[in-house]
């Protein structure tokens, strides 16, 4: 069994690099769902591989609805990945949630409606649970990890995942309050369902930029705003991802989440897509194989 971390880290907006890499190197992975957003980075930092692929692709030239979620994370997956570190930018619904604080989300509500959200399509079903949407395990790290860095951090939100690109009418804001989300975004779905039929544990680090337009007090949101607060994220995301690596034990003992096909695909094997089947080398190859 191998016990070596490989950290995916999925940099969205205001992380488009990793400090402190060793042996970086920038390189093409072909998927078979097509591109993924860019180039990986491959290096490590210390005896921790990492993976880095910049969500939007180098300089942000990826609109969140046209994300081809699926290359990104089979890319993640073919490149080794053990488990991904997700890092976006987020707006809050919370008064206490302020700008500049960081959030480790726990769970998700899915408003995108225009994106494929599983590799699991008609020839080969599937169905995994979401109850849990992310790993306790890399949350807890994650959240230890801002504090290291002198980040104030909240564990535990529920992410509302808008479509996009527009921001938010006042009125969807109030209603997403009312609904019990803190924090929207337009990325995290369905990054976080993919990556769970990936068999990948996935958590998020959100960084606040703003009070999206709840805030009837306050003129809504500029785009100016946010990216002033995204630069200000930047240098503390990057130290997080260091200590979130330092933090790792050295050996990675297993996680349920590695085999959650086990008990998942429900299509007959007479009747399963060789086609899709092919598709699905990396994403599932483990169970497929049996």
């Amino acid at each position: 069994m191998n016990d070596e971390w490989t950290i995916g880290i999925i940099g969205g907006s205001g992380l488009y690099a990793i400090d402190g890499i060793e042996d970086a190197q920038w390189r093409t992975v072909e998927t078979p769902w097509g591109a993924p957003s860019d180039q990986l980075l491959f290096g490590r930092i210390g005896a921790v591989n990492l993976v880095f692929l910049p969500r939007h692709g180098r300089g942000h030239r990826i609109s969140p609805g046209e994300l081809n979620a699926r290359a990104n994370i089979d890319a993640l997956k073919r490149a080794g990945c053990t488990d991904i570190l997700a890092i976006s930018s987020i707006g809050s619904l919370r008064e206490e949630l302020e700008p500049g604080r960081f959030v480790v989300v726990d769970q998700f509500i899915d408003r995108t409606v225009a994106r494929p959200s599983s590799f699991f399509t008609s020839g080969m079903v599937a169905h995994v649970s979401m109850a849990e949407p992310v790993c306790p395990r890399l949350s807890g790290y994650a959240t230890g990890a801002v504090a290291a860095a002198g980040g104030k951090v909240t564990q535990g939100a529920t992410y509302l995942a808008m479509e996009g690109p527009q921001f938010s009418s006042r009125a969807e804001s109030l209603l997403y309050r009312q609904w019990g989300a803190d924090v929207i975004g337009m990325t995290a779905m369905p990054e976080a369902k993919l990556a769970r039929e990936a068999e990948l544990p996935y958590a998020l680090i959100g960084m606040v930029t703003d009070y999206d337009c709840w805030r009837e007090s306050e003129a809504h949101v500029e785009v100016s705003e946010i990216i002033a607060q995204m630069s200000a994220n930047g240098a503390l995301a990057r130290a997080s991802v260091a200590a979130f690596v330092a933090a790792l034990p050295p050996r990675r003992t297993p996680s349920p989440l590695d085999t959650v096909l086990d008990y998942a695909l429900i299509t007959d094997p007479a009747h399963r897509d060789p086609a899709l089947l092919a598709k699905l080398d990396a994403v599932a190859g483990r169970v497929l194989k049996k």
